[in-house]
């Protein structure tokens, strides 16, 4: 009995992890359609939304029958409690992605305002963190998980990077342009979301593994060290 309630904890590893990757592809994926202006792309991620929301589903019905059946105790208890989290912060995650998906659907129309360079930065940053978060998820890895939570910050400042540059360098001096600078100043925001939810995670992850809560209270992560 014990081995299957361990089988049916990997298999819900598992489908986390998969439903991490459909996250992943669908912010590459909407960052890729604003690069071209490739509205054919910016509707495939947003039809393929409904996906990542079904895995969300039987990842929730997994857990309910899993703490219904089984009546897990400490460690497992956390985890089975943290996966439906983690699943909720990930459907989220591909929710921003639609909505970037949308705000390039805005924009198809109207050539760039100017060459993309730190929204490909912020993208990569949070195509790493939800990466890393899930990884450290699978792994129980705590410091991986507390560097997800330090980057953070420079999310933070790349955003507002944008957002000053968009503003003081177009919308201010020119306001005919904000049409196709507003897109772009809610996808920065959209991105730094993103990266908020995979600190959430991470966050969960630190829980997980060793009951602390560090949610608010980053600092706990130097003192472990």
């Amino acid at each position: 009995m014990e081995r299957h309630f361990d089988q049916e904890l990997e298999d819900l590893k598992k489908d986390l992890l998969k439903m991490g990757t459909m996250a992943e592809d669908s912010i590459f994926a909407s960052i890729e359609a604003l690069k071209e202006l490739n509205a054919e792309k910016a509707r495939d991620v947003i039809s393929k939304d409904m996906f990542i929301d079904q895995m969300e589903n039987k990842i929730d019905e997994k857990c309910l029958d899993l703490l219904a059946l089984r009546q897990p105790m400490a460690s497992d208890l956390r985890l089975i409690a943290m996966v439906s989290k983690i699943s909720t912060d990930l459907e989220r995650i591909a929710d921003l992605a639609v909505d970037i998906a949308q705000r390039v659907l805005e924009l198809t129309e109207k050539p760039l305002l100017k060459p993309l360079i730190d929204i490909p930065k912020l993208t990569n940053l949070a195509k790493q963190m939800t990466k890393d978060t899930i990884n450290a998820f699978v792994n129980q890895d705590f410091d991986l998980a507390g560097k997800v939570i330090l980057l953070d910050r420079e999310a933070d400042k790349l955003r507002d990077i944008i957002q000053k540059e968009l503003i003081e360098d177009f919308i201010t001096k020119d306001p005919s342009t904000a049409p196709r600078a507003i897109p772009l100043l809610l996808i920065a925001r959209h991105l730094e979301r993103i990266c908020d939810h995979a600190t959430n995670i991470a966050e969960d992850v630190i829980y997980m593994v060793k009951a602390d809560v560090v949610k608010h209270h980053p600092e706990k992560l130097k003192e472990e060290k």
